[in-house]
């Protein structure tokens, strides 16, 4: 079940200006395995046709990127195509490598010690280094490896999930001023624990040449409805700005749209 829609405008809030969907290309699947396992193949015909050398791809941690990494390392765990894929992080938790929380501890279990990817080929965030250092070192990582377009690094894919506050990659709604940021990468606070993590920035998420959400679970639901209905309340939503996003999401999230 799909809907497909490409109208677009100007949208003006505080200090953004933004081009934003008034609808979005949605994906809907029965569930976040078959979201899953559907989306892994599409990632590999993705990078079948991709025509450049390497492909930069960005990203997050949560349950559905976990099925995700599951689903690839079942899948294609001898692809030659992970020759070429380069992985980076949206964010990270400042936490060990072996932490429970950390982004790239998980990935590493679930998907870089399943497949055949060269070790050159990760790129991750040392969460175990000092806050403000790491940060600046990112960016510098991204900056050196990465094609620009108009200063900013272009990620070939950037894959995004969705907090039940609208919040994407670790881009909160009391942290807005990250959506228009001039850094690469910003230390971002998570609003109820306190946790420090480092993040990319709107503007580098939004010049990638593709984004997509992949979002499940009823309690994302009134999020998601409002970003695809423009609702008042959505530009307070920084997944609401995020631009030319391309949404894969399960029934339980689209109930409301």
């Amino acid at each position: 079940m799909m809907a497909n829609i490409a109208n677009s405008e100007e949208f003006q809030v505080p200090n953004l200006k933004l081009q934003v969907m008034t609808k979005e290309d949605i994906h809907i699947y029965q569930s976040p395995e078959d979201l899953a396992n559907q989306f892994a193949n599409q990632l590999l015909n993705w990078l079948k046709s991709h025509t450049g050398g390497k492909f930069h791809l960005a990203i997050s941690g949560g349950k559905t990127p976990d099925l995700l990494f599951t689903a690839l390392a079942d899948k294609y765990p001898q692809s030659p195509l992970w020759q070429k894929v380069n992985f980076w992080w949206v964010d990270e938790r400042m936490v060990p490598p072996t932490h429970p929380e950390s982004n790239f501890g998980v990935a590493q279990k679930l998907l870089f010690s399943q497949i055949s990817i060269p070790e050159d080929n990760i790129h991750r965030i040392k969460g175990e280094n000092n806050l403000q250092e790491e940060a600046l070192s990112y960016s510098s990582q991204i900056l050196k490896n990465l094609p620009q377009s108009e200063n900013l690094p272009v990620f070939d894919l950037i894959l995004l999930g969705m907090g039940d506050d609208g919040h994407t990659a670790s881009i909160f709604p009391d942290q807005m001023h990250l959506l228009e940021s001039d850094h690469i990468c910003e230390v971002a606070t998570h609003p109820v624990s306190g946790q420090k993590r480092v993040t990319l920035t709107g503007e580098v998420i939004n010049s990638a040449s593709k984004i997509c959400f992949l979002v499940t679970g009823k309690e994302k639901a009134t999020r998601l409805k409002e970003i695809v209905s423009r609702s008042s309340d959505a530009s307070l939503l920084p997944a609401f700005h995020i631009k030319n996003a391309h949404w894969y999401v399960d029934l339980a999230a689209a109930q409301r749209i």
